[in-house]
């Protein structure tokens, strides 16, 4: 296929489609009935096409050695009278994806709208532990935050295959196909309460690709207590994501708040051999929120590489939005090694969707986490408030930290890359939890250009916290 002109995916009846918005779309429905692998755990969805999702895909049941293709026919979808969905041709399939279900016989895990899907380019999401949606990954990312408007291959073709028993996995093999790079990929994905899939994919590259993006992750964050537009509106936060989680090859554990910028912004994190990242949703207090969309109930989602992964960076890339509506956040790994047109690239990853964040492993238990970060004024007692000077108020809560003895305080470490720090003061929570800590400081940046700023509280030598890191441009206005 890489050696081949790239064909792009079909698009069945394009004026049909065309008036299958979000709203016509929720109200056609798949039969039931009509399930791939509907006798098993995990009864499969058929998506139809519409406005978001115009291209359609071909799929197929696997069964052991043999591969059935589903084959649209009309009445497979159900849809209120003078429905667009009845222009819908029987070829091409107006297939755009799938969902897995949970069964509804099987009262071990709640049945809801469904536990993982792939549905438009090469996105898939799934759900934690608290069943519910929220970011997605995407199969390979293309120059984000570079190119306009950015190359989405898709996935074009999906051979879905599952066993008898709800501990068995359900094996996803998709072909991937875009204008610069053809690839395949196979998902091993176990839920129980909540999913990891185990991700193995070749990417044949018909061109070089500058930044090519590998397990990417994709979020929504416009505003929380770090940073909030005036009055833009009612509610305290609106994120599917609040930061990044960074595990280094040198073991250290990095974590950087989200922000919306005001600015396409991208932060660059050089490593090599990295042991994991990913974006969490930490906050997971509903009043925080005040939603009835849930955003406490938004899963993490982190990737561990198998194998060597080799030299390059983790890239956090933010989008400025004024608007919950659209993903504004990417973050994947970028190889340090150009590539070529021909080449052939091959890795491994686990992508684990989870309420609380992954499990890193013995080496990092009891090290606390960071909860909070909060910007405002800074102030020198008995003068004026100064236009330069910015107060900083980062907490971090855990075990390491609640073990301290009786009067036993952390020391921070902390480092700014340009600007001076003064105000520097490390205090127990006000409400008494021995587990939570702060640091507040002052920092004078004078010039405009960006600061990096790093924390984390140890005691006795030993390191207590993660890494605390942060870009802070001055003057940049909050009130956008």
């Amino acid at each position: 296929m890489a050696a081949a002109p790239y064909v792009a995916p079909p698009r069945p009846a394009p004026a049909a489609v065309a008036r299958i918005d979000y709203d016509v779309g929720k109200a056609i429905r798949f039969r039931p009935e009509k399930a791939l692998h509907a006798a098993r755990p995990y009864p499969v969805r058929i998506l139809p096409v519409g406005l978001l999702f115009p291209k359609s895909v071909r799929m197929y049941a696997l069964d052991g050695d043999s591969a059935r293709e589903v084959l649209y026919t009309p009445g497979d979808f159900i849809a209120p009278p003078g429905s667009p969905a009845a222009e819908l041709p029987r070829d091409p399939s107006p297939f755009a994806g799938f969902e897995l279900r949970q069964a509804a016989d099987r009262p071990s895990l709640r049945e809801h709208e469904g536990w993982a899907s792939f549905l438009g380019a090469s996105y898939l999401r799934a759900v934690g532990e608290a069943d519910q949606y929220g970011l997605s990954a995407r199969g390979l990312a293309q120059d984000s935050g570079h190119a306009d408007p950015e190359e989405f291959p898709d996935f074009t073709h999906f051979w879905i295959a599952e066993g008898w028993t709800d501990a068995d996995p359900v094996t996803v093999y998709a072909l991937l196909d875009g204008p610069s790079v053809a690839g395949a990929y196979r998902f091993v994905m176990h839920r129980d309460r909540a999913v990891t899939m185990d991700i193995a994919c070749e990417l044949h590259l018909r061109r070089a690709i500058p930044r090519l993006g590998i397990a990417p992750l994709t979020s929504m964050y416009w505003f929380s207590e770090l940073a909030k537009p005036t009055a833009a509106d009612w509610r305290p936060a609106v994120h599917d994501s609040d930061g990044l989680l960074m595990l280094t090859g040198r073991g250290e554990r990095l974590w950087r708040p989200l922000t919306d910028p005001s600015k396409l912004t991208i932060a660059v994190f050089a490593d090599e051999g990295p042991r994991g990242f990913g974006l969490m949703q930490r906050d997971r207090d509903y009043g925080h929120y005040l939603d009835a969309v849930a955003y406490q109930r938004r899963p993490c989602a982190f990737v561990e590489p198998r194998g060597d992964w080799g030299r390059g960076s983790v890239q956090l890339v933010e989008i400025p939005t004024d608007n919950e509506v659209y993903d504004n956040i990417v973050a994947m790994w970028v190889p340090a090694e150009p590539n070529a047109a021909g080449q052939v690239l091959r890795f491994d990853y686990r992508l684990s969707w989870r309420d609380q964040g992954p499990d890193l492993g013995p080496d990092a238990d009891g090290l606390a986490l960071c909860i909070g970060t909060r910007l405002g004024m800074g102030a020198v007692q008995g003068a004026p408030r100064s236009a330069t000077l910015r107060k900083f108020v980062v907490e971090f809560a855990g075990p390491a930290l609640a073990a301290l003895g009786e009067g036993e305080r952390p020391e921070p470490l902390l480092s700014t890359s340009r600007g001076g720090v003064s105000h520097v003061v490390t205090e127990p929570s006000p409400d008494g939890r021995r587990e939570l800590w702060r640091t507040q400081f002052d920092l004078d940046a004078q010039e405009p250009e960006p600061v990096e700023l790093r924390l984390s509280l140890c005691f006795g030598g030993r390191t207590l916290t993660e890494t605390w890191t942060y870009r802070y441009v001055p003057f940049a206005s909050t009130a956008r």
